[in-house]
């Protein structure tokens, strides 16, 4: 289990490691391009959502409690990108399997 921290401590959130790979890689490519989102996340005690609107002058840190790096689904960054541009921002979605990946045809 990991940490996104936006700030704060007191603005901190608990995610799972694997999950948090995959956000920071969306955050990361959004913030690169100056495009601040809504990140809405559910808290994992179950009292509720907090959302946060992500913005470059707001310290980010993605604490990982794991040692090992976990493989990234592209599929999976995909659809959350499009989900940090759309009008209700970044939610966590569910990863899709990896043969869905697998079954797209390569681009030309």
């Amino acid at each position: 289990m990991g940490r996104f921290i936006y700030d704060t401590n007191a603005n901190s959130v608990d995610i799972d490691d694997r999950t948090l790979a995959h956000l920071r890689i969306v955050m990361m490519n959004k913030l690169r391009r100056s495009e601040p989102f809504m990140f809405d996340v559910e808290i994992g005690d179950g009292s509720g959502r907090r959302s946060f609107w992500i913005h470059p002058s707001v310290p980010i840190q993605f604490h990982f409690f794991g040692s090992r790096q976990p493989r990234i689904n592209r599929r999976w960054v995909e659809e959350l990108m499009l989900a940090a541009s759309g009008p209700s921002g970044l939610t966590i979605l569910p990863e899709p399997s990896e043969e869905d990946e697998s079954s797209q045809p390569e681009p030309a």
